[in-house]
């Protein structure tokens, strides 16, 4: 965090989602303004004829300007890739998540710098896309030692880190599941939890059923964790509605739902995150936000970045795809993928841009957020302020 003052100047178009604050609903469109940041937080909007002095000044030239993206669903601690798998997909093999057990056996087989590096190397990846916030799960160690380590690495870089020991259950355990839900339980999660915000369950056929993930989830909770949960990805079930009854912040993937899952999320605080980058990768259909966002459920995006399903890092990449495949507007997938993710994270300092939230900003190359899901592929993220620095 820096000293002093900055002036963000000359911005033609300000993505606040505060729409007390201005135009165009819920993201608060205000235009020709400037922001003024202190120690690290928003002190300032207005006018740009208004503005106040400031010890630095960054130009948006007439840009538009937007908080940072709130990525609330990531896998980046692991190593090798899976590209052969990928290709096999795009020829004709069905996805059915048995690949996780692929990245388990590299990851324990990987030393701390691999993985550090890869973590590392992502981060910066995504934050080059205008990221200022991602989750980071463990999963792909599935022993204790090794989902403990993965936590610490990814706890260098965020603070929203989700133990997910139960992602599978893994072949050493294959024929003892109850044995290994008992290991998640104990020991596991006595070394995962102080290097955790959140607990995870992929609630999944060949993953963790209800009960097995009502177990794991409520001994996370226990202990002050938070719930999410992987949930109805891959066919209708639970998960959902498990979600639901644990107060959990978020329920992801939410690709086959029944109506009892959306009543149940219409009436609760439980945000449905959609990963369109794992439909993009594996042929499967997309999640219907449309059918979400008329129940009055609340929609963030994340971009799901693994090695398997959807090994990308890029937001503007997944709101382009909300649009054009999900039947969202460009203001409501821009709002998801900064608002509803910070809701997701159960975060009102991020996601927004009011006078006393973090000053995470993204300036782009373009004079509207429409442009995001207009020009699909093109780097727009002409620069990226995390509490206040420049990066």
């Amino acid at each position: 965090m820096s000293a002093g003052s900055l002036l963000v100047d000359n911005i033609g178009e300000l993505v606040t989602n505060d729409p007390g604050r201005g135009e165009g609903g819920p993201l608060g469109i205000r235009r020709r303004v400037a922001v003024l940041v202190e120690d690290g937080e928003v002190a300032w909007i207005g006018p740009a004829v208004d503005a106040p002095a400031a010890d630095r000044r960054v130009d948006a030239g007439g840009a538009a300007v937007l908080p940072g993206f709130v990525d609330s669903h990531a896998h980046l601690v692991f190593a090798g890739d899976r590209a052969t798998e990928f290709a096999a997909r795009m020829a004709g093999r069905p996805y059915t998540g048995g690949g996780i057990r692929t990245t388990v056996g590299a990851t324990r087989a990987a030393s701390d710098g691999e993985l550090r590096a890869t973590v590392r190397r992502l981060h910066a990846e995504a934050s080059r896309q205008g990221t200022t916030t991602i989750e980071i799960k463990s999963g792909y160690g599935l022993t204790v030692a090794d989902e403990a380590r993965s936590l610490r690495i990814a706890a260098e870089v965020t603070a929203e880190t989700t133990f997910l020991g139960a992602h599978v259950v893994p072949a050493e355990y294959a024929d003892r599941p109850d044995e290994y839900v008992g290991l998640v339980c104990g020991p596991m999660l006595a070394a995962a939890a102080p290097h955790a915000r959140w607990i995870d369950v992929f609630c999944e056929r060949g993953a963790f059923d209800a009960d097995h993930a009502r177990a794991i989830l409520t001994c996370g909770q226990a202990v002050g964790l938070g719930v999410r949960v992987h949930a109805n990805q891959l066919s209708p079930g639970p998960g959902v509605r498990l979600g639901v009854e644990l107060g959990a912040a978020s329920v992801d993937h939410c690709t086959h739902l029944a109506d009892a899952d959306v009543d149940a999320l219409a009436g609760a605080e439980t945000v449905a995150t959609l990963l369109p980058g794992a439909e993009f990768s594996t042929r499967s259909p997309y999640p219907d936000a449309r059918r979400l966002l008329d129940a009055g459920v609340t929609v963030a995006l994340a971009t799901d970045c693994n090695p398997g399903s959807s090994y990308t890092s890029s937001m503007p990449f997944c709101v382009a795809l909300a649009v054009r495949e999900m039947r969202m507007t460009p203001a409501e997938a821009v709002w998801a993928a900064t608002a509803g993710g910070a809701r997701a994270l159960r975060r009102d300092d991020i996601g927004v841009l009011r006078p006393g939230a973090r000053a995470d900003l993204i300036i782009l190359d373009a004079p509207s957020h429409l442009h995001l899901a207009y020009r699909p592929g093109v780097p727009l993220i002409r620069r990226v302020l995390h509490n206040g620095v420049p990066r």
